[in-house]
């Protein structure tokens, strides 16, 4: 399955890294990443591939979570079908 995580606050050293790093501890691929860094604010969006992970969706969620709290950023994960029905016009 594949997903839209959303990461968003303010920008710092290790944001990426410190994603990244949960999303490959879980066995996630990132397969497209797009970041916009407005003054000091950072939103990236990321594609990612869950058909491999080794824990359940829910596990996955609560990771991004805590390593969001651990960056003190914002990040949420979405499964790709809901993401694309719900911004659908």
């Amino acid at each position: 399955m594949r997903a839209i995580v959303t990461v968003l606050g303010k920008d710092h050293v290790g944001i990426i890294a410190g994603i990244c790093n949960a999303l490959a501890k879980h066995g996630v691929n990132v397969l497209d990443i797009n970041q916009t860094v407005m003054q000091e604010f950072l939103t990236m969006n990321m594609l990612v591939d869950t058909s491999a992970a080794n824990v359940n969706y829910t596990e996955l969620v609560a990771a991004l979570e805590a390593a969001g709290e651990e960056l003190a950023v914002h990040v949420r994960i979405q499964r790709e079908d809901i993401f694309d029905a719900m911004h659908r016009i």
